[in-house]
């Protein structure tokens, strides 16, 4: 279950965003993602790709931010979201972007674009030793506006034998720029190995 203690009010928000919208969109996320967690055992990238899909659509339903009329900017450019109202062309501080991680800090685009960041970070949990019936859990959500210059240009290791991944720009110096933004954060989790876990080592 989503307890109201585990979020920082403290953290910026992007313009109308409310806690209880990212509330409702874990609660949906957890719900809907659990009927699905044999995807992560076959290919666990993409796994990642339906849970930001499941967050963006969440969130379209539940905040003032809707998704992208524009199915290629949407599907393959940003933003995945931007303000009710703002118009064709918004401002990167009216835009939000949602990525899903099952890392603890990394941040990654295929875009260097500034605007805000919602990063829903998950694991998977085939015991149900965190919640009954809820294998998947989002443990953290990390919000944050980004610069064009907070990123880094990561080359492709794809080549004409074949093989490897298309080029990426990274989030520089991630864990130092997302301390202190987590809008929430399971008390019960902590981070060992740089991997999320029961905090009494189950």
């Amino acid at each position: 279950m989503v307890q109201q203690n585990d979020f920082n009010p403290q953290v910026k928000l992007p313009p109308g965003l409310t806690i209880t919208a990212i509330k409702k969109t874990i609660e949906y996320m957890e719900r809907e993602l659990a009927d699905l967690v044999d995807i992560y055992f076959e290919q666990a990238n993409v796994f990642s790709a339906i849970v930001g899909i499941f967050a963006t659509k969440a969130l379209s339903t539940q905040s003032i931010y809707e998704k992208c009329r524009h199915l290629d900017i949407a599907q393959q450019r940003f933003p995945d979201l931007h303000k009710r109202g703002s118009g064709d062309n918004p401002s990167p501080i009216e835009c939000l972007e949602c990525k899903a991680s099952k890392r603890a800090w990394a941040v990654q685009s295929h875009y260097d674009h500034s605007g805000w960041y919602i990063v829903w970070r998950y694991l998977v949990d085939q015991t149900c030793s965190f919640e009954p019936d809820r294998p998947v859990i989002v443990w953290r959500v990390d919000v944050i506006f980004i610069e064009k210059d907070d990123w880094k240009y990561e080359g492709s290791s794809a080549g004409s034998s074949g093989g490897g991944r298309t080029h990426t720009f990274g989030l520089k110096n991630p864990a130092q720029k997302l301390k202190d933004k987590a809008v929430y954060k399971r008390i019960d989790v902590t981070i060992s190995d740089g991997k999320a876990i029961a905090k009494n080592g189950s």
